[in-house]
């Protein structure tokens, strides 16, 4: 169980981030752009792409459809995907855990075509290629 100490800091620092950073006061799903979108207690708004983010990615419109808000503004909740965003990270343009990003950034990597990257990859056949799984 958790000492009242930190508990109370723990408040501390939920208010602090409350008064410092922007919430999200209402989001939706926009069909005609097909983009999710959500409004902030400061005027901004942040529109992005569902398969732009971890547990969206092949989501129907009808499944995002419902967004629901946190009380405080910090999270949005998609109930039919039972998925969940932190505001304050999509408004750092962290779409993500570390894992899933990492392997998106990954598979943009991979699919460069680069002179480069034809490069090594003419000079590795010239060495036979791949080496089989043993």
């Amino acid at each position: 169980m958790a000492k009242l100490s930190e508990m109370e800091s723990a408040r501390r620092r939920g208010e602090a981030l409350l008064a410092e950073g922007p919430v999200a006061v209402a989001a939706y799903y926009d069909p005609s752009w097909q983009k999710i979108v959500v409004k902030t207690n400061r005027n901004l708004i942040l529109a992005f792409a569902p398969a732009d983010a971890e547990g969206l990615e092949s989501a129907k419109p009808e499944e995002l459809s419902e967004i629901e808000i946190a009380p405080a503004g910090l999270g949005l909740h998609f109930p039919r995907l039972d998925a969940d965003l932190y505001v304050p990270a999509l408004l750092q343009g962290v779409f993500g855990s570390r894992k899933w990003m990492a392997a998106r950034l990954g598979e943009r990597g991979g699919r460069s075509k680069s002179p480069a990257k034809r490069a090594a990859a003419k000079a590795n056949g010239t060495l036979g290629g791949r080496p089989r799984n043993a």
